[in-house]
Parts: C-alpha cells; structure tokens; sequence
C-alpha cells in the first residue's frame, strides 16, 4: 500500500520495561510512533495521512519561522517560498516535503539522509542525517549536516515532536521547564522582544499543568541538567524526560487543542528543542555559519520513567 508518508521504518529493542517501538516515516524523518512496555509516549498520526502540525518531523535548515520569507545576505534579499501562508511566513525550513533515504538500518536503528539543494532563498547545498536509535529506556536522535557549498552558509536544526504518556489526558500531565527567557511575539508569531520569564506565568520551572496552558511559545537560557531540558509528568508519577546536547539553546513549546489525535481532536504538547530561536536568519540569534565543508552535529533524545 502506498502511503504519503512513505517507507515506515520500524525499529525495535527488549528492555527493561518491555518492548521498545518506533516508527520512523521516510518524509522528512517523521517519528511517527513511539512506545515503551505498551506505553505510547508520542502523538501518532495515520499511516495514510501526513503529519499534523509538522508531528515529528526534522526542522532544517532553521526550524520555526522567518518573517515574509525574506532575509539578507551580503546585502542582497533572499526570498524563499511562502509556507505558511496566513501568516506571511516560511516556516519548518526546507525538508518538510522531502523524502529521505535509507543509509543503514538495524533492529534498534535507522539512519537516513537528505539533501538540501540549492534554491530561490537559499543559495546552499547541504548534506545531512538523521539517525533514531532505540536504548536502554529511551530513544536518541543525531543529527549531522555538511555544507558542501564553496560559501558559508546559515544553519539551524530543529525537531517538533508531541509527546504523551499512555492514555493520561494531556491536560492532566505536569510541564516542567527551566528557561532564563522567551520571546514574546506578535500575531504572527514572529518575536518581537526577548525578556525574562522569572516571576511571570511562563516561568514553568515549578511545574504546570499543560491544560493550564495555551503557549506557542519559543524560550531560551534553558537550564539543561544531566542532559535533561524538560519534563512531563503524569499523576502517577511516571514521566517523559527530553534530553539535549550543548547546541540545543532554544525550545518550542506549543499546546494547541485543536489537534487530530487518532481518538478526536483534543490538546497536545510538543517540547520542540531548537540551536536557534525563530526568525534567527534576520536576527542573528542562535544562527549558526557552517563554512565550506564542515560538519555539525547534534543530538537529543527521550527518557521514559515508569
């Protein structure tokens, strides 16, 4: 059966907390499941509908959003394709509708691979990778992209997904994320300001509870100890723990109620780590330059605790 999303590989490992399974989609490296024991810890869509609200996909070469799709470089204005057009904006970078290919796969493992060609917008080549493996509790995600251009180009990575624990309404699981700032924005979620969230109803560092919040809000400063961002915590005390390197500055969250759940349309929350805040091509912030055939790499990951 064809399906939009393409190849569904599958990955999967025992552990101690039983079968560990993921399902990772060849376009744009969607997660499109992922559980452990049973538990399911991320919000699936159908194998025959694309990706809701960008569900698990990889945001490259920025993640989030650039404002008209237009930026600057060497004095010159780039303008890239429009892709989300009530707002104006471009949005999620360039590999939302492209398909990856297989690199190497094992039981517990997949590693794909997509170029980022040259286009109206962005005058760049890229190479990059993505590889999902399944351990012991959890699952990590690398990354890596190589300018193959012969100028230096601008990069950021993202990823969207949407976590849940098992059958605990959304509403009742506990957000909790310490982050020296965020970026308040204007209607069309292009920031405006960066300030302080200590003392403010954003400050999530004592936990709150998602159905308490309507946030599509980008944060930085976030305070990553052990490797862990952000936590969401389920009344019975079991919890989902998103874990990142040194180049994941920035975080996405995003609570919308109005999301297609496989059960009916309801309230979701991503925890969407980010190495640049939105709109980083014209502000600078977070933006790195690759040069002329080097490489960066990134990963995150997820923790279950039962």
């Amino acid at each position: 059966m064809s399906t939009p999303t393409g190849t569904q590989y599958i990955i999967s490992r025992d552990s101690e907390q039983g079968e560990a399974r993921a399902t990772i989609t060849e376009l744009a490296a969607s997660l499109r499941e992922f559980s452990i024991g049973g538990v399911d810890l991320v919000e699936s869509y159908a194998e025959t509908a694309m990706p809701p609200f960008a569900d698990g996909i990889v945001l490259v070469p920025w993640p989030n959003r650039i404002e008209d799709g237009t930026w600057m470089l060497e004095g010159e204005p780039q303008h890239l394709d429009i892709t989300e057009r009530d707002r104006n904006n471009a949005i999620h970078g360039l590999l939302r509708n492209t398909g990856y290919s297989l690199i190497e796969r094992t039981e517990s493992s997949v590693t794909l691979e997509a170029t980022v060609f040259p286009q109206h917008g962005y005058p760049f080549h890229l190479h990059t990778t993505v590889r999902y493996e399944l351990v012991e509790g959890g699952l990590r995600v690398s990354h890596t992209a190589t300018n193959l251009s012969d100028a230096a180009a601008p990069y950021a990575l993202g990823t969207h997904p949407f976590f849940k624990i098992g059958d605990t309404p959304i509403a009742e699981l506990t957000l909790t994320m310490t982050a020296a700032t965020r970026f308040e924005s204007n209607e069309r979620n292009i920031p405006t300001n960066e300030v302080a969230v200590s003392g403010t109803g954003f400050d999530l560092s004592g936990g709150r509870l998602v159905g308490e919040l309507d946030l599509d809000t980008a944060f930085g400063g976030i305070e990553v100890v052990d490797g862990v961002a952000a936590r969401l915590t389920a009344p019975d005390g079991r919890e989902i723990r998103v874990t990142v390197d040194d180049k994941f500055d920035f975080v996405q969250l995003f609570t919308p109620r109005n999301f297609p759940t496989l059960t009916g349309v309801g309230q979701v929350v991503a925890i969407e780590p980010m190495t640049a805040a939105p709109n980083a091509f014209n502000t600078g912030r977070g933006l790195l330059w690759l040069e002329p055939g080097a490489e960066f790499a990134a990963s995150w990951g997820v923790e279950f605790w039962a």
